[in-house]
């Protein structure tokens, strides 16, 4: 008996000991990477400051410009179609001649770089996905800069990463924390972005990657606020809360939202082979073409192009009071969701990160003004609706659930809506998931691993 007490106390203290030397060598982690997450989290604020401002700027110019182009009358449109096409065809040149990874989101390119598939040149993905990313939008490409912003903050990760050579697991942490950083920074989320990173990124939870994606987040999160102000990306403010009568119009929209990130997801999987050409005047040819076709498009409905920021703001102040119905929303819809496809499909630099909110806004939107008609009693202001669309949108398209909520969430300021968002963005995922559908940056991941290295 006293044998076996001794032995249980023995392999008691084996097992207290070995706690104490990991919890030791996890602060030892924790004290080394405390510095660098910092850096990191000034760093990529700085970045994505400088990206959204300039963003900003080739927006208002591409509008200016058209302005100035109808000065002409009809024959405007022809300054239309060649300032977009000029730059279309150098973004996407910028990126196919001198930094392939910097190719559409960057999100996929990540996934694979710390998953060890990839390597990252950052310092030509850093500068051509800043330009490129630029001046493709300021020609009119429906694209966004959260997936850049992202890319380019797992960027200066790897800078920083470089500081311990011999230690991969520090630089793949460092690498997923500026990602968390530049998404923080963007949309003023600071624990989305520790979600997307756990829940998208990485995929599993580990203690150093949870510290340094904190960290970064955080302080990216106030130097972006303390230079850009405390709005979010999106300007939502929603007061009243759903009746719980109200829940099933929520679980449609969710089934809606699969739906259609399904098709989403598969027909943009399809466009990439507008960059499989290794025919130079068959690719410029594509180049061309999609140049004309926002040029066109841009004379005619010049908020219709672009990153989109300004056109969902528009809808959302307008709140309950949005003169759109049904059938105008549903046109915008289809518009945006075939721009962006082209877009995408061009090897531009930029993401599909707002995009896709925009649509779940203009699909919530709709489902809100449908239920306004059919069920008034039940239906919550269509404001709503769109808040719930966006989650549950994002939900269907990338399969992070708990990304999609919470982002919603720190935009909107309400937890109050958190049921709705529930049942909007789970029955998304049950949809997308029945049709065996692959999330997208997964699926964009595989089909990049069948090509070379791009750095």
């Amino acid at each position: 008996m006293t044998s076996q007490s001794n032995q249980n106390l023995s392999r008691a203290s084996e097992n207290l000991l070995r706690a104490k030397r990991r919890f030791e060598k996890l602060n030892h982690q924790r004290l080394r990477l405390l510095p660098r997450a910092l850096a990191l989290g000034v760093l990529s604020g700085l970045m994505a400051v400088a990206f959204a401002r300039t963003m900003d700027a080739g927006e208002t110019l591409r509008l200016a410009f058209l302005v100035f182009a109808h000065r002409f009358g009809n024959w405007g449109i022809a300054l239309s179609i060649l300032f977009s096409v000029t730059a279309v065809c150098l973004a996407v040149w910028l990126v196919r001649y001198f930094a392939p990874a910097a190719a559409g989101s960057g999100i996929p390119h990540l996934k694979g770089v710390l998953l060890g598939y990839r390597s990252m040149n950052w310092h030509r993905l850093l500068s051509v996905k800043f330009v490129s990313g630029v001046i493709g939008v300021t020609g009119g490409l429906t694209l966004g800069r959260e997936g850049p912003t992202v890319q380019m903050g797992g960027a200066l990760g790897r800078m920083l990463g470089n500081y311990s050579p011999g230690d991969s697991v520090e630089q793949r942490t460092l690498i997923a924390a500026g990602a968390g950083a530049g998404l923080s920074a963007v949309f003023n989320a600071p624990l989305a972005g520790v979600i997307f990173v756990l829940e998208e990124l990485q995929g599993n939870f580990s203690p150093p990657t949870l510290f340094a994606a904190l960290i970064a987040s955080l302080t990216a999160d106030v130097l972006s606020r303390s230079l850009m102000g405390q709005m979010p990306i999106f300007h939502v403010q929603v007061d009243a809360i759903p009746h719980l009568s109200s829940l099933p119009l929520f679980l449609i929209l969710g089934i809606l939202a699969g739906g259609l990130g399904v098709a989403f997801n598969r027909i943009l999987i399809a466009t990439q082979r507008w960059t499989d050409f290794s025919q130079m005047n068959l690719l410029v040819s594509k180049w061309v073409l999609w140049g004309l076709i926002i040029g066109v498009v841009s004379w005619w409905m010049p908020g219709i192009c672009g990153g989109g920021q300004s056109l969902v703001n528009r809808l959302l102040s307008a709140g309950t009071d949005s003169t759109l119905g049904f059938w105008p929303l549903f046109l915008i819809f289809g518009m945006r969701f075939l721009l962006t496809m082209g877009s995408y499909g061009t090897g531009a630099a930029g993401g599909i990160f707002a995009p896709l909110l925009v649509l779940g806004a203009l699909l919530g939107l709709g489902v809100g003004q449908l239920g306004r008609e059919w069920v008034p009693l039940a239906a919550p202001e269509p404001l709503t609706m769109a808040v719930a669309g966006m989650a549950a949108y994002f939900t269907a398209i990338v399969r992070a659930p708990l990304t999609g909520i919470v982002l919603i969430i720190e935009m909107t300021g309400n937890y109050a809506l958190i049921l709705p968002l529930l049942t909007a963005c789970f029955s998304a995922y049950v949809t997308a998931e029945w049709q065996r559908d692959i999330p997208i940056y997964e699926a964009l991941l595989e089909r990049d691993l069948g090509k070379n290295d791009p750095r």
